[in-house]
């Protein structure tokens, strides 16, 4: 190991919307890696790619940028180009092989690395991931339909290895939020972590005691579901913008009138998805409809869409709407580009009407965490929310009723994972963490 980096470990939360990393000493400090980008000073990188193509002499020649820099790319749109965010989402899906992107085909791993090559360019060498101490977050149970974890693992070790990290080991994204609050108590607690993230929520239930002076933490159960802050994005979609799109129409198809189908729609609850429609023939399709719809111009929007990369624009409008019904009972939607205009008011009381089934779907998995790791609810003394969706009104009246407001308690919801993280590489024996046999044996260890 590189001298520079025997007394450092290294933690790497790599979310679904956003990537953070974090560095932590033998001392206990820990802080996160921060990028320069147009004079300030950013904790947090951005979990996209953009990629375009530039003249090198007589050809062409593929260049691609991560986090803000890609967000910047995009906007500025001078060139053909294709951009891509929350791709994590793919990472445990056997129907997604690949994606071509100009002359090039990515598969997940490919995309994990690029991504990650990006990041360690912005860095400058403050970090070396062949040398470095490394504990990489995963969620408890992977985004989409039928995850498979096998294969999502498989291509984070294919990725990271790329970059020389095949030693870095793996632990559940909520554990790490747990090590990183785990700092604050003061005597022996039992402890449920929720960690709500763009595309899975995780929970833990983590026991800390003091034993000769040190804390020490044993985990008692994990459980996730696919249902985060990108499943309530597609609500208000789809009950907003999805009609004003085509959604509901017909079109006429050998003389009879059918249905527009609905699994074009299906992939706003992926905003990876809908990047991907420019590509994978979608769009073609969607040009074909429009001629043959009985109301031509909504698909015709809706094809718009997709193919000026309109999609990040929606996905701050609905981000907008989101984070406003947080702290005000009514508001705006409010998504104008190119020409396309979609406003509606929205009310909280809507918004949670949408969101109910996934509300109960999440309740359900918090319950199941505690079942599993034998404790009542009156038996947890502190309940730890971390992630944006834990400002959801619906999402924290959920913890109120269960556990009450004097045991709720919050952190910084970008960075508390990958601090955890980082501390873990800090103790005694890190590898007692990993998502494994030995985890699941629910070993225990002093903490930094």
């Amino acid at each position: 190991m590189s001298s520079a980096f025997q007394d450092v470990s290294i933690g790497i939360d790599f979310g679904t919307s956003n990537t953070v990393v974090a560095i932590a000493d033998r001392g206990g400090r820990v802080e996160a890696l921060t990028f320069d980008h147009r004079g300030a000073r950013l904790r947090i990188y951005t979990t996209a790619l953009c990629f375009w193509d530039e003249r090198d002499g007589n050809g062409l020649r593929t260049r691609v940028e991560g986090g803000p820099w890609a967000i910047e790319r995009f906007l500025e749109g001078v060139s053909a180009h294709r951009f891509i965010q929350s791709f994590k989402t793919f990472a445990a899906s056997a129907s997604f092989q690949e994606t071509r992107i100009f002359r090039e085909r990515f598969r997940f791993e490919d995309l994990l690395s690029t991504f990650l090559r990006t990041l360690l360019q912005h860095a400058g060498g403050r970090i070396d991931l062949a040398a470095g101490n490394i504990t990489i977050g995963r969620p408890v149970e992977f985004a989409g339909y039928n995850p498979d974890d096998a294969l999502a693992m498989r291509r984070y070790g294919t990725a990271f290895g790329k970059l020389g990290a095949g030693h870095a080991r793996y632990a559940y994204e909520p554990v790490g939020a747990a090590f990183f609050y785990a700092r604050e108590l003061t005597r022996d607690a039992t402890v449920l972590v929720a960690d709500f993230g763009g595309g899975t929520s995780d929970f833990s239930v983590m026991r800390f005691s003091r034993v000769g002076g040190a804390l020490r933490a044993e985990p008692l159960s994990h459980t996730g579901i696919g249902i985060a802050g990108d499943a309530f994005d597609y609500r208000i979609v789809d009950r907003i913008v999805s009609p004003r799109l085509g959604k509901g129409g017909s079109y006429r198809s050998m003389g009879k009138i059918l249905s527009i189908p609905n699994h074009y729609y299906a992939n706003f609850a992926r905003w990876n998805q809908l990047a991907l429609m420019k590509g994978n023939g979608d769009l073609k399709e969607l040009r074909e409809l429009a001629r043959s719809a009985l109301d031509p111009e909504p698909l015709e929007r809706f094809a718009d869409i997709v193919e000026y990369d309109l999609g990040f624009d929606l996905y701050r409008a609905v981000s907008a709407a989101k984070v406003a019904l947080s702290s005000e009972e009514e508001t705006e939607f409010r998504f104008r580009a190119e020409g396309i205009e979609v406003c509606a008011p929205v009310t909280r009381s809507q918004f949670e009407s949408w969101i109910a089934e996934d509300v109960r779907s999440i309740g359900d998995t918090v319950d199941r965490a505690l079942l599993s790791a034998r404790v009542r609810p009156e038996e947890i003394d502190r309940v730890f929310l971390t992630g944006g969706t834990s400002f959801v009104p619906a999402i924290r009246r959920l913890f109120l009723e269960r556990f009450g407001e004097s045991r709720l308690s919050s952190a910084d919801q970008f960075e508390s994972i990958a601090y955890g993280l980082a501390l873990i590489g800090q103790t005694d024996d890190p590898d007692r963490w990993v998502v494994g046999p030995r985890e699941r044996e629910r070993a225990t260890m002093s903490l930094p």
